[in-house]
């Protein structure tokens, strides 16, 4: 990852784990929390493509684990995250832009009923059966609905910053404008003229066509004479 996306995906994992654990768990909603980590991952996944949205999966489930009040083990909500972030950066299109709404709100409810189902199937596995005294139906249910609310306020915002960072004048060029550059290099050292400037190789094509027809034409007319 380059580093203006370090940053940024930093500086998102912070704010979102702030506000999660300072707003949205003392709300006390009924079922599970409402989860803007989990919707922040998604929103960098999408645009960084799978390799990008498990790493930034990964460190920000690691931060999750280890910030307080949490009472679980270090790394589960890690490889929640890191599985989450990878499967939601497959969907990420060549250029980075969704066309429409549907499949990222498709995406939203996915990501909350995979993540709570891996978030219990592992506490599973390692003796925590929190999942089951709360309700495991209740807590898929309000998961996915408090994230498909919350998602259109915070996953489209989260993209067009990821966005805004990459076209950065100082990041590498994208393929089409590497591209762009090979055909009009190709171009030009196959006719000798420059792309920016073909008027003015014509102008001087035209008046060197010029110049040749009138040099032959005052020597046909002193050969004439």
């Amino acid at each position: 990852m380059r580093v203006n996306r370090i940053l940024l995906s930093t500086a998102l994992v912070v704010v979102a784990l702030v506000v999660q654990v300072s707003v949205l768990a003392r709300l006390h909603l009924p079922g599970a929390v409402p989860d803007l980590l989990l919707l922040t991952v998604l929103g960098l996944a999408m645009v960084y493509g799978h390799v990008g949205g498990a790493l930034v999966g990964f460190g920000a489930g690691l931060l999750a684990d280890l910030a307080p009040p949490a009472d679980h083990a270090a790394g589960r909500y890690a490889l929640v995250l890191c599985v989450t972030g990878y499967f939601a950066g497959l969907i990420r299109p060549e250029n980075g832009r969704l066309k429409s709404a549907t499949g990222p709100m498709a995406v939203v409810v996915a990501a909350a009923v995979g993540s709570t189902l891996l978030y219990a199937g592992v506490g599973a596995l390692v003796g925590d059966t929190a999942a089951r005294h709360v309700g495991l139906t209740g807590l898929l249910f309000s998961a996915a609905l408090y994230d498909l609310l919350l998602a259109p306020f915070v996953v489209p915002g989260i993209m067009w910053l990821a966005r805004r960072s990459d076209n950065d004048p100082l990041a590498e060029t994208s393929p089409a404008a590497k591209a762009g550059d090979i055909s009009s290099g190709w171009l030009s050292s196959g006719t000798g003229l420059r792309i920016g400037s073909q008027r003015g190789g014509l102008g001087a094509l035209k008046t060197k066509a010029r110049t040749r027809s009138t040099r032959v034409g005052r020597i046909k007319g002193v050969k004439r004479l």
